[in-house]
């Protein structure tokens, strides 16, 4: 009607964080984390933990929407952007969590799952140092529901959790890769909840994580990630984000929470 697309008009228009979160939205969930993931790897400022968080706390399912969509806008494919940006183990891990068709269903094998347990204890706190790969096998091959129960059994089986595990035999991105994949295989929302807390405590607000969270998630678990963070901190995170933005950035913010599936 107007010959002009939307996207160019609005980028006009706004500005700062209100145009981010808005153009963000205009695009389909897939589109949104194939924006998400090539600005963190490509942009002025590489964002590995933003594209970590976003591969990371996706399905298999969703990763291969994105990974298409990604190539398609793009013209590059994400493992190529993966492969400049990153490093090390945390490379690996990315790359393997990235090409992997993971199970999706509920149903696991106990014999299976302790297998795993063992595992990871004898590649981790078993040993003087730590078998990265066998921690990016596990994490990489296995389904959300199978990862919860190594988790479970590994607690039962040698009474430290596989959190405190990961946290004291790795570090930096691979660290921070491996816990959002063992975080949201136990719970997304509450995973999700806590990075929003972290986002908004102290002085100052991380806006581009709480534009990255609310955007993506409104339409797939905010009712859920809401509740989690009422539990955890005897408020409301309609209340959180209104306290800490301001303007039509927060108007548009918490129009996205009030209308969360």
């Amino acid at each position: 009607m107007y010959s002009e697309e939307l996207n160019k008009r609005l980028a006009k228009e706004l500005s700062g964080n209100l145009e981010k979160a808005l153009l963000l939205w205009m695009c389909d969930l897939a589109g949104r984390d194939a924006t998400l993931v090539r600005k963190a790897l490509s942009g002025d400022v590489i964002d590995p933990r933003a594209a970590t968080e976003v591969i990371c706390s996706r399905t298999p399912s969703q990763i291969q929407y994105f990974k298409q969509l990604y190539h398609s806008m793009f013209g590059v494919y994400l493992e190529q952007d993966i492969e400049v940006q990153t490093y090390d183990d945390h490379k690996k891990l990315l790359l393997a969590y990235a090409r992997t068709m993971r199970y999706e269903g509920p149903e696991v094998d106990r014999a299976s799952v302790e297998h795993d347990a063992k595992a990871l204890f004898k590649a981790g706190e078993k040993k003087l140092g730590t078998d990265e790969k066998a921690f990016i096998r596990i994490f990489s091959e296995r389904s959300r529901a199978h990862l919860a129960a190594v988790s479970a059994a590994y607690h039962s089986m040698y009474g430290n959790s596989l959190k405190k595990a990961v946290k004291s035999e790795t570090s930096g991105p691979f660290e921070f890769a491996l816990l959002t994949i063992l975080q949201c295989a136990e719970n997304p929302a509450k995973y999700f909840a806590k990075e929003l807390h972290k986002a908004m405590k102290g002085m100052g607000t991380d806006d581009t994580t709480l534009i990255r969270i609310i955007v993506t998630r409104t339409e797939i678990d905010m009712q859920y990630i809401k509740a989690e963070y009422h539990k955890k901190h005897k408020k409301s995170l309609n209340d959180a984000v209104h306290s800490e933005t301001s303007g039509v950035y927060r108007a548009f913010l918490l129009s996205l929470l009030g209308t969360a599936h």
